[in-house]
């Protein structure tokens, strides 16, 4: 489903984190959504309790959301637990870490194109995954949990002054750094049943290097790559609706969080579940 956005009233919502780390980049974003829309009216929560309270007041405007991934995955999951997703389509201005799940659902990279987006774009109605603990899924699964970069200080507890500590901290940790790190050791491989639509696709006699699990046209899409014998193994793939993986304890990133350790995990396709403002 997809129809223009038509709303010209707007919440803008900035993460504390965007606010910390790239100020000029948030105040670039404010410019331009401010200038753009009839009314806007910019709220700065300091953490994700008065995250959440922005939302749930947000009335008939639309909110766009100033941050990164982690922020926008917030708000998803905050209107989901609320049972508002379908009300209003998010718009996301990146500032902050990587984007990399922005860019993969087609956010501009840019600020200004990002705002301009959020100010004239579509509204795209998106497929959400939603596993038996009601956490969403707008990316990927991955198991096991590949490495990401160092966790940042939570926004509800930075100031200034931690700020800089932990600005110089990270300066005296480059300079110390010997010259070469050794590799991560690679994960174990696992003995998992992963079973699509209540058929197995995979058994626990059979070790796997790694499973992947991501909404795609409706149903979820997922690829097991079986530890090779003697010659490499072919992945197995599947599309389905509903996705169970279980066995010895595992954990699990899912878009940036990890989890775990479960046993068990089941996820299932939400058709257009959510709307995300992208360009026209």
């Amino acid at each position: 489903m997809t129809e223009v956005a038509t709303s010209d009233q707007l919440l803008v919502v900035i993460d504390p984190l965007a606010r910390h780390t790239d100020s000029e980049s948030v105040r670039i974003a404010k410019d331009v959504l401010s200038a753009g829309a009839a009314s806007a009216k910019v709220c700065l929560p300091q953490g994700p309790e008065e995250f959440a309270r922005a939302l749930e007041r947000r009335g008939s405007r639309r909110p766009v959301v100033v941050g990164d991934d982690r922020a926008l995955l917030r708000a998803v999951s905050l209107l989901h637990r609320q049972r508002e997703l379908d009300a209003c389509a998010l718009s996301l201005v990146p500032v902050g870490d990587a984007g990399v799940l922005a860019r993969s659902l087609g956010v501009p990279t840019g600020t200004v194109a990002a705002a301009r987006a959020a100010l004239d774009g579509a509204e795209r109605w998106l497929d959400l995954l939603v596993d038996d603990s009601d956490g969403v899924v707008l990316g990927a699964v991955g198991i096991p949990p590949v490495p990401v970069a160092p966790t940042v200080i939570e926004p509800s507890v930075m100031t200034p002054s931690s700020w800089l500590r932990t600005c110089q901290s990270f300066v005296r940790t480059l300079a110390t750094r010997p010259p070469r790190l050794a590799s991560p050791a690679a994960p174990e491989p696992s003995r998992l049943r992963v079973e699509v639509d209540g058929a197995t696709l995979v058994d626990l006699d059979q070790p796997v290097e790694a499973v992947s699990v991501a909404p795609n046209g409706g149903g979820a899409a997922v690829e097991v790559r079986p530890v090779p014998v003697g010659t490499e193994a072919e992945p197995l793939r599947a599309v389905g609706r509903r996705v169970t993986v279980s066995g010895p304890t595992f954990r699990y990133r899912a878009d940036s969080v990890v989890t775990g350790p479960v046993r068990t995990r089941t996820w299932t396709v939400r058709e257009g579940a959510w709307g995300l403002t992208l360009p026209g």
